[in-house]
């Protein structure tokens, strides 16, 4: 593959990042035929933002007027999916001050509030409350990992109030925490 001119791939690249803003570093290095430190570089100066950054900006934009129950800076995590009262999808990236030090496995409770966060934007409502949370940590995750978190909310209900959402978090399609909510979602004002 032969390499392209500086003002060419860069103009490639903001068409490439305009049609995937998902595309990482690492895709575009291999796409283009240059290394990470020029993506970044080629990024920079033309003003395109890192990934988490373009993730965190779609998931804003389509998913601003969507959330009812809680604001969406209050989700742990960036919503990539939300269709309200049935399912959703959540990318949280293992960060340094998430992480124990000495062994920099990621802290459970970050998980937690990825999942727990997630099943009460998935609430139609709003506003919900989690009633109760059944969850298991199946395999750690560490330190740069990337925790995908889906959930989604089971036909079936307790009662005529608590709605079930069934979770389950990878990372490298490895189950890293499954469980369930039970959600209580308050009745529209």
């Amino acid at each position: 593959m032969r390499k392209h001119a500086k003002k060419d791939r860069q103009r490639l690249l903001v068409e490439t990042i305009e049609r995937n803003p998902f595309t990482t570093d690492d895709m575009l290095a291999t796409q283009f035929n240059v290394s990470v430190q020029t993506i970044r570089l080629d990024r920079m100066e033309i003003g395109i933002p890192e990934l988490r950054k373009r993730v965190e900006d779609v998931a804003n934009r389509q998913f601003q007027n969507e959330v009812r129950s809680l604001p969406l800076e209050d989700i742990i995590g960036d919503v990539i999916d939300l269709e309200l009262d049935k399912r959703a999808i959540s990318i949280f990236t293992i960060e340094e001050e998430h992480v124990f030090q000495r062994n920099k496995i990621a802290r459970g409770h970050y998980l937690f509030a990825q999942a727990n966060s997630l099943a009460v934007a998935v609430m139609g409502s709003d506003s919900a409350l989690t009633a109760q949370a059944n969850v298991k940590f199946v395999k750690s995750a560490q330190l740069g990992d990337r925790v995908i978190c889906k959930v989604k909310v089971d036909e079936k209900s307790i009662g005529h109030t608590i709605r079930i959402v069934k979770v389950e978090s990878y990372v490298d399609n490895h189950v890293v925490l499954k469980g369930t909510f039970e959600m209580y979602p308050e009745a529209d004002s």
